[in-house]
């Protein structure tokens, strides 16, 4: 049976997860409608996704991206959002800078409710799933993660709220919480432990593409509101 074509929406796309289920969703052929920071980084996402749809807007700056969006010509049918940018800082409380800890608030939270908002009426139109790209982080915070941790509670219970909301115009909000994943994210936050990176410990990104994928692929008739993905052997503070 072939695989009727769909359009999502998609942050994040150029690393890591979002590059790994950017990819799965391109070789079987759907819409892509791809969020870049820069123009520079859009021509690279074009280059990289032949056929890919980019627009332009920073995460960093919700008030510029929500000017971007109200001008970018998104389609009238999203039958996905997938959130999967992010950025880490770790820091004690008492040393966090101010200007970090905003980052991570607006980048991790603020501007996925303004894409959200943007992008809700064509998921609705399509009946569709919004994805939010969470992190073990949102489940338990560990000393030096309090920003992030907070970022990625905060998004939890945005999603949980959306579900309710949006149930009655079948919309499908769904959180995934992976654990350390072998990404650039992930060695950056190795050296800022002070640890050695291997990436073969983690999980591949690959295989949380593979878990959201899933959720897309549901029949209507099912919902997974929340998947947490794990190493197979579990090991301190991940």
């Amino acid at each position: 049976m072939n695989h009727p074509i769909r359009t999502h929406l998609i942050t994040g796309a150029g690393s890591g997860i979002g590059e790994a289920v950017t990819r799965s969703l391109h070789e079987r052929g759907d819409r892509l409608v791809l969020l870049a920071r820069t123009a520079e980084r859009a021509a690279e996402l074009a280059a990289a996704f032949p056929g890919a749809e980019t627009f332009v807007g920073d995460l960093a700056d919700p008030v510029g991206l929500e000017q971007a969006l109200a001008m970018a010509d998104l389609p009238d049918r999203l039958d996905s959002v997938l959130h999967v940018a992010g950025v880490v800082e770790l820091s004690s409380v008492a040393d966090q800078p101010l200007d970090q800890l905003r980052e991570q608030v607006d980048v991790n939270l603020v501007s996925p409710v303004v894409l959200t908002r943007a992008a809700l009426p064509a998921v609705r139109r399509a009946r569709g799933v919004i994805v939010f790209v969470n992190s073990s982080a949102g489940l338990a915070a560990s000393p030096s993660w309090s920003a992030y941790a907070a970022t990625k509670f905060g998004l939890r219970a945005l999603a949980d709220s959306l579900r309710a909301e949006e149930i009655e115009h079948g919309v499908r909000v769904t959180t995934v919480f992976p654990s350390r994943t072998a990404t650039a994210m992930q060695e950056k936050v190795h050296e800022q432990e002070g640890k050695t990176y291997d990436a073969a410990k983690w999980i591949r990104p690959e295989t949380v593409a593979a878990t959201i994928l899933h959720v897309l692929d549901l029949t209507p008739d099912a919902t997974i509101p929340e998947v947490t993905v794990r190493p197979v052997v579990p090991r301190p503070g991940t």
